[in-house]
């Protein structure tokens, strides 16, 4: 899984569960993209987004990993039909750390129906199939080898057997469509971001709890499946305190697995240059270039790139593959707005 599911405060209510982030090019400005809410939960009492909480995409422009810019979504309940209102905000500075901030009005829709701002702004919101996939035997593999140090154990998988376990699969999408000229850039990297997405949730207090962080896919289920005050604490960070909090874990598990599998000299350096290419957890992107999340380098992410097969690959220093991909998805993605794979009209 890429997020799914990832810790007991998502799994408590998976309308906070951010599964996945995208980010890349689209028609007319840098799309992102966060899917919340998936089905492969089960059944769901209430679907959605959560009225009590914040749902936020994080962007860094001076390589700090401290946010310059957070576009805020909030929404109300559901009505009758099941369509929720929302309001978009943006913070810029030091209101946009801040979730007690009000930040300045975007746009207000409701969900399942596009919207245009005067600016150009887009934003598409509602249920759609899950873009992602992974194979699961794989999946567990590559966790077991990371937390006992051992090697990638497939010798009784067959590839012939592989399947998406997320194929039918729904979520809850929203689709963000921002111009150039609304994003702000640093003046050493000038079209340089990173980006991450955050849900966070109102407590009794009034305060605000951070439920789910995503930045770079897979994060959580190489690192944290077998650790859930690991992935808590990871879920309440910042990308500005990853290093301190996290890196230690990610360098002993790296190590373990690759000296185990045999795949590098000093496993203990390799890990070291995981952890640095991982942390801060935020997934860097140049604005108005091609997305691709690739074993060569990462600029955002797309809705067809192969994820796990680059994080595993990385992660074990072993080439390794689902032996599925983009094909095992339905419905498909689209280089339309609002790109998500939409679902059938309702009867």
């Amino acid at each position: 899984m890429s997020h799914h599911l990832d810790s007991p405060l998502a799994r408590a209510d998976v309308r906070l569960d951010i599964t996945d982030l995208y980010v890349f090019a689209g028609q007319s400005g840098t799309v992102f993209v966060m899917n919340v809410c998936s089905s492969i939960a089960g059944d769901i009492p209430t679907p959605g987004f959560h009225p009590e909480a914040l749902y936020e995409f994080k962007i860094d422009i001076d390589d700090d990993a401290v946010e310059d810019l957070t576009l805020r979504f909030r929404f109300d309940d559901r009505d009758s039909a099941g369509l929720q209102r929302y309001t978009l905000t943006r913070l810029t500075g030091v209101d946009a750390a801040d979730p007690h901030a009000p930040g300045t009005t975007v746009a207000t829709g409701v969900t399942e129906t596009a919207l245009t701002t005067d600016a150009g702004v887009r934003v598409w919101i509602g249920m759609a199939g899950d873009p992602f996939w992974i194979e699961p035997d794989v999946l567990h593999a590559v966790e077991h080898a990371l937390q006992d140090g051992t090697v990638v154990d497939l010798t009784d998988w067959d590839p012939a057997t592989a399947y998406n376990q997320f194929a039918g699969h729904t979520v809850y999408s929203i689709v963000l469509e921002v111009p150039g000229a609304e994003l702000p850039t640093g003046a050493d990297h000038p079209h340089r971001i990173g980006v991450w997405a955050l849900s966070t949730l109102a407590t009794d207090t009034g305060g605000w709890r951070s439920i789910n962080r995503a930045g770079l896919p897979m994060i959580h289920p190489l690192f944290t499946p077998f650790n859930e005050d690991l992935s808590d604490r990871l879920n309440g960070g910042s990308p500005a305190t990853d290093v301190d909090s996290f890196a230690d874990s990610v360098i002993s598990a790296v190590a373990g697995a690759v000296a185990a599998t045999g795949t590098a000299s000093d496993p203990t350096a390799y890990a070291h240059s995981v952890a640095d290419r991982l942390l801060p957890n935020m997934l860097p992107y140049v604005v108005g270039t091609p997305a691709v999340f690739g074993f060569a380098s990462w600029n955002g992410r797309s809705l067809i790139d192969n994820a796990p097969d680059v994080m595993f690959t990385l992660a074990t220093n072993t080439p390794l593959s689902l032996r599925i991909g983009k094909e095992s998805v339905s419905p498909r993605p689209s280089t339309v707005f609002p790109y998500v794979p939409l679902l059938p009209p309702r009867a």
